[in-house]
């Protein structure tokens, strides 16, 4: 590769009929920032009419993961000083994440090792999505005072059961078994043969390449759990939910109990709205059009900058949420997220399929 490619952040190239997405910012875990979303746009507009552009490869370079989320340290700079760079940056991604999810060519997504946040958003939406042994998909939002977005609550609503309600509000992780269970991957490719894996989509079709490279997914943990997590997390509130979590005494539910009594009160709040709104809503355009709103809410927020001040800024790991606590959030607290943006909205539309097959 030449030093030039290496400078890149997101290194874009094309070898037999593929063209590579590689972000390129390993020391950050390959951590999403304005630029590279707008460089995966370009690249992905330009392959879409290319004929020479048969499959569309995204992975992260080195060997920690795909990518470990959005740049939350600029995040926490805007948000702090009233900055609109990080609406501007959401408003591009959140456009990027549908783009992927009605890509017209295989979109092949390369999930191992760490996948979180906006890593979700550049791969659980594409066609076919690729887990190892090492991957570790998590939400984990709630943790620094921000809700699921990039299409998360769309994907979260939809897992069998409330177990992405779980997820969301206990920012737990999914190992290979849970994604594919869950919906967030489809196949399970061991880490050592993901090279052999990619190297093959230039040879022949995506299937031909599962064909010799896909194993059987393992079991998902989370899965085997469902019983206890329908009953408590299917609860109208969260106070109810960590009442139930606590009673059922199970040690795993009095475990989630405790990450989720940790985690931002207004914030849990909101996403389970969010998560309940999703579940009803059919496309992921407008499921990503009510994640803007909130989105752009929480950059006005006290838990926002409070949360990455204590997990990131100064690593503290103890924030001082506003309000304190799960009884000191009100219905006016929680419906501020929803408010319409008027000009400044997102304004996805769903494409219409009906139309493109006439």
């Amino acid at each position: 590769m030449s030093q030039q490619a290496e400078d890149q952040e997101v290194i874009v190239t094309r070898t037999g009929g593929v063209g590579r997405l590689t972000l390129n910012r390993p020391k950050a875990i390959n951590a999403l920032n304005h630029t590279m979303v707008r460089t995966m746009a370009v690249a992905l507009l330009e392959w879409e009419s290319d004929p020479g552009v048969r499959v569309v490869v995204v992975d992260g370079a080195g060997e920690r993961g795909l990518c470990a989320g959005g740049d939350i340290v600029a995040i926490h700079d805007d948000a702090k000083f009233g900055r609109p760079g990080s609406r501007e940056f959401w408003r591009d991604e959140y456009v990027l994440n549908a783009a992927i999810g009605n890509y017209p060519k295989p979109y092949v997504a390369i999930m191992d090792g760490i996948v979180m946040g906006g890593g979700v958003g550049i791969s659980a939406h594409g066609s076919v999505r690729i887990v190892s042994e090492r991957s570790s998909i998590a939400m984990p939002e709630t943790g620094i005072g921000f809700v699921p977005d990039v299409g998360g609550t769309y994907l979260l609503s939809r897992t069998p059961g409330e177990i992405g309600t779980h997820i969301a509000l206990t920012t737990g992780r999914l190992n290979a078994g849970d994604a594919i269970a869950l919906g967030f991957a489809d196949h399970f490719v061991p880490s050592e043969s993901l090279g052999g894996f990619v190297a093959a989509l230039g040879d022949g079709s995506v299937a031909d390449a599962l064909a010799q490279f896909e194993q059987p997914a393992p079991e998902s943990p989370l899965l085997a759990q469902r019983e206890w997590i329908d009953a408590a997390y299917s609860a109208d509130t969260v106070e109810e939910i960590v009442e139930r979590l606590q009673a059922a005494g199970v040690p795993e539910a009095a475990k989630a109990a405790d990450q989720v009594l940790a985690k931002s009160p207004v914030a849990l709040k909101v996403t389970l709205r969010s998560l309940r709104h999703a579940r009803d809503l059919t496309s992921l355009e407008a499921v990503l059009n009510e994640e803007f709103r909130v989105s752009v809410a929480a950059l006005s927020s006290h838990d926002l900058v409070e949360g990455i001040r204590a997990q990131v800024i100064d690593k503290d790991r103890n924030p001082q949420w506003s309000p304190a606590t799960l009884a000191d959030v009100t219905a006016a607290d929680v419906d501020r997220y929803f408010q319409p943006l008027g000009e400044l909205e997102l304004g996805l539309a769903a494409p219409d399929l009906e139309g493109a097959r006439q």
